[in-house]
């Protein structure tokens, strides 16, 4: 039992970077810079970084939800 929150825990780990990574890849595609006040170069970086991180976080965290909703269909079959 405790080995498999030990991997449901890793797999989350796993996914959360994973996803974190996508998402600040694809948000460099996006010229901010453009948005932002000239001279605040660090507060658009923590903007893009706090971006990154709630996007990333939101995608995974449905992405984990979904396979243990589907996983624990298996019960509605028992």
């Amino acid at each position: 039992m405790m080995q498999i929150f030990g991997q449901q825990a890793l797999i989350a780990i796993v996914l959360h970077l994973l996803f974190i990574a996508l998402t600040w890849w694809a948000l460099q595609g996006i010229h901010f810079e453009h948005l932002m006040k000239k001279g605040k170069v660090a507060q658009t970086r923590v903007l893009l970084i706090l971006l990154t991180i709630a996007i990333g976080s939101s995608v995974s965290r449905f992405f984990l939800d979904y396979l243990g909703y589907s996983n624990s269909l298996t019960y509605l079959f028992k």
